[in-house]
């Protein structure tokens, strides 16, 4: 089902119906789907199905979720706004684009961060900054499990010995493997390639302003 409009006006819910929307966007937030017409029974503390498929009709009739009466797996929550990031348009690196003034999609990273078991570090430091990570940035990064498939440069946090974690350019050549910084003050790392280990590679750099 579509996400509703930005226009579109959602009625203000009652405190029951209010509970059961709060619950079921938890509970499909940890879980991916929708529960049980059960399960929101046990959850709401009641022993009988008909009050809560009245409130669901009532969060359908005020535009807060979609759903097929009898089928609870089909409900889905249309919320006060899609979920996701929203694509607003192209980007030219070479020149400018007209402006854009809509939303054409959303990107849900959701799934990516599920699937691919991501993790966050915050950086220390500036011996990155040639590759426009800055002291302060988080970097989110996806577990690397064979290092040697890794391309040449690709931007990694390792663990070194005596050094603990450092984020760097990977570089591996026979049984050694070269840390390189993105800043000519810091010199490069070179270590056996044992003495190595990967945790991750570099996917996005986040930074607060």
């Amino acid at each position: 089902m579509p996400h509703p409009s930005n226009n579109q006006v959602q009625q203000e819910l009652s405190s029951a119906q209010q509970e059961l929307y709060d619950w079921l966007s938890d509970y499909i937030g940890s879980n991916r789907h929708s529960p049980s017409i059960r399960q929101m029974m046990e959850a709401m503390g009641l022993r009988s199905p008909a009050p809560i498929q009245s409130r669901l009709r009532h969060l359908q009739q005020k535009g807060w979720i979609t759903w097929q009466e009898g089928q609870a797996r089909t409900l889905q929550l249309l919320g006060g706004m899609a979920s996701g990031i929203p694509v607003l348009g192209a980007v030219a690196a070479g020149g400018l684009v007209e402006t854009f003034d809509d939303i054409q999609e959303r990107l849900d990273l959701a799934p990516v961060l599920d699937t691919r078991g991501l993790f966050a570090l915050t950086v220390n430091g500036d011996s990155m900054v040639d590759a426009h990570i800055a002291d302060g940035d988080v970097v989110l990064l996806e577990p690397v499990s064979d290092p040697s498939r890794l391309k040449a440069g690709t931007i990694v946090s390792a663990l070194v010995p005596g050094s603990g974690t450092t984020l760097k350019h990977f570089h591996r050549s026979g049984a050694t493997v070269t840390l390189e910084a993105a800043n000519p003050a810091y010199a490069p790392i070179v270590l056996p390639a044992d003495q190595v280990t990967v945790q991750g590679k570099l996917v996005a750099v986040w930074r607060q302003v």
